[in-house]
């Protein structure tokens, strides 16, 4: 009985610090934006803020010779995922268009578009012809065998690709997702851009729809990385929704709603949002696109579910999954924002239960989890390249496993986060909960916009 008192104690005072925390949201999205400029790859621009980042992986290139510079680095290693990758475009796509004004508000515009552009660029060099898309620049394993600093690489950089005879339809989907959803971002800022980004999308949504095939089939490498687990469907009508939002064509929105219809979409019962599942994102879109009721009423099911039956920790982090707990937190709160915007179920619940999950990660618990930001940040992030000292000083397996700090600081990166039971160590030697990622940052950028924007 005394325990639990003082359990009780402990919540109640984490409850008073969440009612009382007043965060800087501008202050954390502007760092999220620092965190993508950290994961480029290629030739970085004149205006790169992330000065310990220098040119990197100069000579990826396709089976046939062709330049496949650019794009971002996965996570806290060198590969590029053409999947998540893609997925992480999407999303952050997503919270430009929706959260336009507060990106505007934070003075972040430039930022978000350049963070898009950089994605979008490469997949256009990625998909070389109408069936072909590389997927993937990098062997997982041998990337996964190396320390050291993106531009000291010395393993080899294969490049793998899906093609009509070895399709992979969630890549191809997604990538249509990324670029149609992109193409509105840039519609009013370079129309001709924006043109051909979605020209790009709807052949790869003909691709991923003509030719399925689970992809990890065809690029084998990711299995052990980024198996889809979900399978194609969802990607193939996440796809149709974004060309529809993007065409403002009704013809889309019914072939979206035909495909959910053929993949029996309406029949699952656990929604999801990540990188491999769309579910609850899409139940998201054909609520805005179509006021469907089946659709809001699959959406506020999501909604609920993640308030009120999903497991939580004792300090109120939902918790999804163990891998990257803070990720699926953030995507949560990203949806049941867009619920709650969109007028489905209880606007305030769902806003508070986004301001509860952010407040998690920025502070409420007595540590923020985003790297540079708040009080007792992160310093030991699984994450390479931070790891390393100014050159020349060598960088390798010696930075791994010492006990000092990261010493440059990798502003802005949302780490995996903490066990059911709060439990977090910063420590460079647990990828689980201390690696750094793309999809990490994407969800939890539009939200930190939601809130910018709507003065939450």
């Amino acid at each position: 009985m005394q325990a639990f008192h003082c359990l009780s104690i402990v919540l109640l005072y984490f409850a008073a610090q969440a009612a009382a925390a007043n965060y800087d949201y501008r202050q954390v999205l502007g760092y999220s934006m620092l965190f993508y400029e950290a994961q480029r790859s290629g030739h970085l621009p004149a205006d790169q803020h992330v000065t310990w980042r220098h040119d990197s992986a100069l000579n990826d290139k396709g089976q046939n010779g062709e330049d496949l510079t650019g794009g971002y680095y996965d996570a806290g290693d060198f590969v590029k995922f053409g999947f998540p990758m893609a997925y992480t475009i999407t999303v952050l796509s997503w919270g430009a268009i929706e959260y336009a004004q507060g990106y505007d508000s934070a003075g972040l515009t430039n930022d978000i578009q350049e963070a898009i552009r950089w994605g979008t660029d490469y997949f256009l060099k990625c998909h070389t012809q109408d069936l072909t898309l590389y997927g993937q620049v990098g062997n997982g394993e041998a990337d996964h065998a190396w320390w050291g600093r993106p531009e000291e690489m010395p393993m080899d950089r294969p490049a793998y690709a899906i093609t009509q005879d070895n399709a992979g339809s969630e890549l191809a989907g997604e990538t249509a997702a990324a670029l149609a959803a992109a193409s509105i971002v840039f519609q009013n800022v370079d129309s001709g851009y924006a043109n051909t980004l979605l020209q790009h999308a709807q052949t790869l949504f003909n691709f991923a729809n003509d030719h399925r095939k689970t992809y990890v089939q065809s690029i084998t490498d990711a299995v052990s990385f980024y198996n889809s687990y979900n399978g194609f469907n969802d990607e193939i009508v996440w796809a149709a929704l974004w060309i529809a939002k993007a065409t403002n064509d009704q013809s889309w929105t019914q072939r979206a709603q035909s495909l959910y219809d053929e993949f029996q979409m309406s029949t699952i019962d656990l929604l999801n949002f990540s990188w491999d599942d769309k579910s609850a994102a899409i139940e998201a879109l054909f609520t805005e696109l179509t006021n469907d009721d089946n659709h809001k009423n699959k959406l506020q099911s999501y909604a609920e579910d993640v308030l009120h039956s999903r497991p939580r920790t004792p300090m109120g982090l939902v918790f999804i999954d163990a891998w990257g707990s803070l990720r699926h937190a953030g995507n949560a709160a990203f949806i049941t924002l867009r619920a709650a915007e969109l007028g489905v179920g209880n606007r305030d619940d769902y806003i508070n239960f986004a301001r509860q999950q952010l407040g998690y990660m920025l502070g409420d618990t007595g540590r923020s989890y985003v790297v540079g930001f708040g009080q007792n940040y992160p310093t030991h992030p699984h994450h390479r390249a931070s790891s390393c000292p100014d050159a020349p000083a060598t960088c390798n397996w010696d930075q791994f496993n010492t006990n000092d700090p990261n010493p440059q600081l990798l502003y802005g990166a949302l780490v995996g986060g903490p066990d059911q039971n709060d439990q977090y160590t910063d420590i460079r030697t647990d990828p689980q909960h201390n690696e750094v990622a793309c999809d990490y940052n994407a969800a939890f950028s539009g939200a930190l916009a939601s809130f910018i924007q709507n003065n939450y």
